[in-house]
């Protein structure tokens, strides 16, 4: 029997991310994918990135593209809020922002383009991401991820495991004339957290999601890189995903087969992305760091193959449908015309990061792509797909399952 502990470790890994769809990305330029690349229109999308970073922050001060964003929408600071109601140091406050935040980006797949969130205090509604991260945060505020009542503001396993989907609808306000894309897909993501941070005591010692912030101290000490934390997720969080590809029995996650490498790379034919893992390491590093740890190396993590990241590749002509027609039905991710184009994203990401970074003087270290993602190409992919498409939905069509997007 062959041993895959060396490719499932590597396929754990950005390189892995980076290689592999540099397959894809080859395979495109030649010719042999859904889809043909513009070279010529690369300069023009990141000068309009670009614009839209200075659009966004004149001063280019850019934090992280991470869910605490979504938390302040509308111009209010929910988490300042929250911070008032908290006791405990600095770490007991982490990790409580932790199972807030972790909850909270599971539960952040497409939304679908029919459904929106009433706030009451503010008398907003919210859609897409945003309304997704403010419904997530009212969600743990109220208590439904806790099975401590006199403590609503943390999340366990026991909670976790036992939430059922008609309370997050009720939590998330669905009803027919409301609906949600994947709302038990996410309900099962969230059972799955439930029974991983009760079973995995070296990562979880109390069964609660945040203390996944003590398995790196006693693992790195205070000083630690993103990579480490993308580890750890990867490691303490990968069963939580629907089984799809596996390799020795190991649940590989977001990872997929693309039938051009089975054909021309058989032994290399599997492509990781790992899209929610990324974006929730990315929203771990901020608690952390506020919990006075050292955290360096955000700029070897890859972009989010996503659907504004990959609308905007798409939406602005940097790369065309060979047959247009695919635009009208809807893909499911294991399908090779969607791994394609994530791919592509993961690897136009870095090139636009590049050029921007260029004009801009800066290094990857000073300027990682968590900061170009959240300055400029998510946005940037946001606002092409409002001026093309009244409902601002992705420029193909996606059948998710509420995991993936």
């Amino acid at each position: 029997m062959v041993d895959h502990t060396e490719e499932i470790n590597y396929l754990r890994t950005p390189q892995a991310i980076r290689e592999r769809t540099g397959k894809i990305f080859e395979l495109c330029k030649a010719g042999q994918t859904h889809f043909e690349y513009h070279p010529e229109k690369l300069e023009e999308v990141s000068d309009f990135v670009l614009e839209v970073i200075k659009e966004n922050y004149p001063e280019l001060e850019i934090p992280f593209h991470s869910r605490w964003g979504h938390f302040k929408v509308g111009g209010f600071d929910r988490v300042a809020l929250l911070e008032k109601r908290l006791s405990g140091d600095a770490l007991e406050k982490a990790r409580t922002k932790l199972d807030l935040v972790i909850t909270s980006v599971l539960l952040d797949a497409g939304a679908g383009p029919n459904w929106s969130y009433f706030e009451k205090n503010t008398g907003e509604s919210f859609s897409r991401s945003e309304g997704l991260g403010v419904a997530s945060f009212h969600m743990f505020c109220e208590g439904y991820f806790s099975s401590d009542k006199s403590n609503p503001f943390r999340a366990d396993g026991e909670a976790l495991r036992n939430l059922v989907t008609e309370e997050l609808q009720m939590a998330f306000q669905v009803k027919d004339s409301n609906p949600l894309v994947g709302a038990a897909g996410r309900t099962q993501l969230i059972n799955r957290l439930g029974q991983t941070v009760l079973s995995k005591t070296e990562f979880f010692k109390d069964a609660r999601p945040g203390n996944i912030v003590d398995y790196l101290i006693d693992k790195h000490g205070e000083s630690f890189e993103v990579q480490d934390i993308l580890q750890a997720v990867l490691l303490g969080l990968g069963d939580i995903w629907p089984s799809r590809l596996q390799l020795d029995d190991t649940n590989l996650g977001d990872v997929w087969r693309h039938q051009g490498l089975v054909d021309s790379d058989p032994e290399n034919c599997l492509v990781p992305f790992h899209k929610l893992s990324q974006w929730l390491t990315y929203s771990l590093v901020e608690p952390m760091i506020e919990a006075g740890l050292n955290i360096t190396g955000a700029e070897k993590l890859t972009g989010l193959a996503e659907y504004r990241n990959g609308g905007l590749i798409l939406d602005s002509g940097l790369v065309t449908l060979r047959d247009s027609s695919l635009r009208y039905s809807a893909h499911t991710p294991d399908s090779d015309l969607i791994i394609e184009w994530r791919a592509l994203t993961i690897q136009l990401l870095d090139l636009l990061a590049d050029r921007i970074r260029e004009k801009l003087g800066f290094t990857p270290e000073n300027f990682p792509l968590a900061k170009v993602l959240e300055g400029g190409t998510w946005w940037a992919g946001r606002k092409i797909a409002k001026s093309l498409r009244e409902d601002s939905s992705p420029p193909l069509q996606l059948d998710s399952d509420g995991t993936v997007f």
